[in-house]
């Protein structure tokens, strides 16, 4: 399965979501995550510790790729129109993280309707939504919802433990937090979905 995680705006938890949608499904088959970030912060991740799974850039992956039963594909913010075309050409599916906020709604807004005009399968998956009793989340998939746009079930909440596992090169699962396996729990509710 080839996943793309994608958004036309940065700090959407874009790089998070793919590092650990390849942790979940590298325990079920070989995977590999392909940076195609020119800022290459999934490889800075990996540099800066130990992730169960191989991170290469885009050239790598041309060569080893096929050796992988899943790819995830971590992309640079703000593609244009013809980027986003091959994005959707060429995966299984295409995965926009959005945080519940007014800004980053309107530009997912924008990019669904490219994406409805393109043709593809794609998936908005809510992240970095603030807990309780903040209403950001629920307002969000309400929002998302009356536009009939597809959504994950599941939403990535918002915990300093995901902060801590970037600056380790780790999942989160691996970080010493107390909140650390509720973000855990929350990919591995996505990653469900993905599958499915």
């Amino acid at each position: 399965m080839i996943i793309t995680v994608a958004s036309h705006k940065g700090g959407v938890g874009k790089t998070t979501t793919a590092v650990h949608l390849a942790g979940w499904l590298q325990q079920r088959a070989p995977t590999v995550l392909v940076d195609g970030d020119p800022n290459r912060s999934a490889t800075g991740w990996a540099k800066r510790g130990r992730l169960p799974f191989p991170v290469m850039d885009e050239r790598q992956a041309r060569f080893r790729a096929r050796d992988f039963t899943h790819v995830v594909i971590d992309t640079q913010a703000r593609p244009d129109q013809k980027d986003l075309r091959a994005l959707a050409a060429n995966c299984d599916l295409l995965i926009l993280p959005t945080c519940p906020d007014a800004l980053s709604l309107d530009v997912l807004m924008q990019t669904a309707g490219a994406l409805d005009k393109i043709g593809g399968r794609y998936r908005v998956l809510l992240a970095i939504v603030p807990p309780k009793p903040s209403r950001d989340g629920e307002e969000a998939r309400a929002t998302l919802a009356e536009c009939k746009l597809p959504l994950f079930a599941g939403a990535i909440r918002r915990f300093v433990a995901f902060q801590r596992a970037a600056l380790a090169g780790v999942l989160v699962s691996a970080v010493h937090d107390p909140r650390a396996p509720l973000g855990w729990d929350d990919y591995v509710r996505v990653g469900k979905e993905v599958l499915r």
